[in-house]
């Protein structure tokens, strides 16, 4: 059949047969590791300069330290951009909403500084955001509790509910924060099929359902005038007038239900995929992926761990770089850079660039070692293992590289790095075929 003919004033036809570019990209900062990569930093880095940044996905799980002006702000639910006045932060449908943790992390953080203030002006949350409540979080407890008993060890998990959030979710008879801020009755309605269903799979699970409720009515009304139409609102921000969108990743990449070392992992997707299924954003979109890269690794919780030292050199990089977790307050497992992993993270995401950061953790050893391939029984192992019976028993082969025995904590651009340090980032680059973007320290 020959071409409709074009419409008058709408192009036709051949008007829609020629790709459009999308007018604006979002970029990406993702942890390229098991999280705890400085993600934050980073993200109040480049915030400074955006007009939303987002959240896509997890909960308050994750943890993000930022500090401005000397003041110490802790981010587990809130986007680390919402410090910046000029930018909206926005909770997307990806993540899983803890309300009464929302608002307590609000009014921390209000105490500790004048950052925050002002911020439910600037916060926009999905309509199709779940919600995480308490019995979830009892459950998660149970769970790790169960899991301890039966097979003598658990996930480690954060026990802020997110699995358990997430299997709702999946199961289909999870609530919304549309249906929250909607009709309260069929919301009530719902909640308490929700959790009946919880109490018959956990016979021991107390739930005060009508405490709960008349909590979660209070928090409808506060929430209210947050909530938006998450697909129409990242459409707009796309489509319309230029407009610097910034995502920022919560976890990491080894964390991601599909893709990192599982069943050690959290109940999202932290890689690349996640930000278009937790925004609603095309993949045309897709702009820039920072993945951002400790300069040594560190893990929280139990799992493999293939470079971890064990040793008076993990105990310095524990004890310099501070490392205890942000959300749960434990100690960190540090080993030497997996570039093997990193290698892995980039696979599955696309790095356009990593940001090195705490690169100054290192400046008091005279060599340092990169783990950069694997072996299992002798024999090289081509690919980063999906078994993590597989993963627990590789030799790591090494690299070891000088050291530079100075500070480098002055140092802001790369030529002022030592040259073993310039050495050590090069080394990196190479080994991804990626460029490294930044070097940020951890002062």
């Amino acid at each position: 059949p020959s071409p409709a003919q074009p419409s008058p004033g709408h192009g036709g036809v051949e008007a829609l047969r020629t790709p459009r570019e999308p007018q604006n990209r979002v970029t990406v900062v993702l942890g390229a590791q098991w999280g705890d990569e400085g993600k934050g930093k980073v993200v109040d880095l480049l915030a400074m300069d955006a007009d939303i940044v987002c959240r896509c996905q997890g909960g308050n799980n994750a943890g993000h330290t930022v500090v401005v002006d000397s003041v110490e702000y802790d981010f587990h639910l809130l986007p680390s951009g919402v410090l910046n006045k000029k930018a909206v932060s926005f909770i997307g449908n990806g993540v899983v909403i803890h309300l009464p943790g929302l608002f307590e992390e609000a009014e921390k953080n209000l105490q500790k500084g004048s950052g925050l203030q002002g911020w439910e002006e600037r916060l926009k949350i999905s309509d199709r955001a779940h919600i995480v409540f308490n019995f979830h979080q009892a459950v998660d407890g149970i769970q790790e509790q169960q899991r301890q008993q039966q097979a003598g060890k658990n996930l480690g998990t954060t026990k802020k509910g997110i699995g358990p959030a997430y299997s709702s979710k999946a199961a289909r008879n999870g609530l919304r924060v549309c249906d929250l801020v909607s009709d309260f009755s069929i919301f009530e309605e719902k909640f308490r099929v929700l959790a009946s269903h919880f109490q018959t799979m956990y016979p021991n699970l107390n739930i005060d359902v009508d405490a709960e409720l008349e909590q979660l009515k209070g928090y409808a009304e506060r929430l209210r005038p947050l909530v938006t139409d998450g697909v129409y609102f990242m459409h707009k921000g796309l489509t319309g007038p230029s407009k610097k969108i910034l995502v920022e990743g919560a976890n990491a990449a080894l964390l991601d239900i599909d893709f990192g070392t599982y069943p050690f992992v959290t109940s999202s997707n932290c890689t690349v995929g996640g930000v278009c299924t937790g925004l609603g954003v095309p993949p045309s979109h897709i702009g820039r992926v920072y993945g951002v890269v400790k300069a040594y690794t560190t893990r929280v919780g139990v799992g493999a761990f293939p470079t971890e030292q064990d040793n008076d050199t993990g105990n310095l990089l524990q004890s310099r770089g501070r490392e205890f977790g942000v959300t749960t307050g434990r100690r960190r497992r540090c080993g030497w850079l997996d570039l093997v992993l990193v290698r892995y993270a980039h696979m599955v995401n696309g790095f356009s660039a990593i940001a090195l950061t705490k690169l100054d953790i290192l400046d008091t050893l005279p060599e340092i070692k990169v783990g950069v391939a694997y072996t299992v029984d002798d024999k090289p192992l081509p690919s980063f293992p999906a078994n993590m019976d597989v993963l627990t028993k590789v030799s790591v082969t090494y690299e070891t590289l000088p050291g530079w025995c100075c500070s480098t904590e002055g140092a802001r651009n790369f030529d002022e790095l030592p040259s073993q340090a310039q050495d050590y980032i090069r080394f990196i680059e190479n080994f991804l075929q990626v460029p490294g973007k930044s070097s940020v320290n951890a002062a």
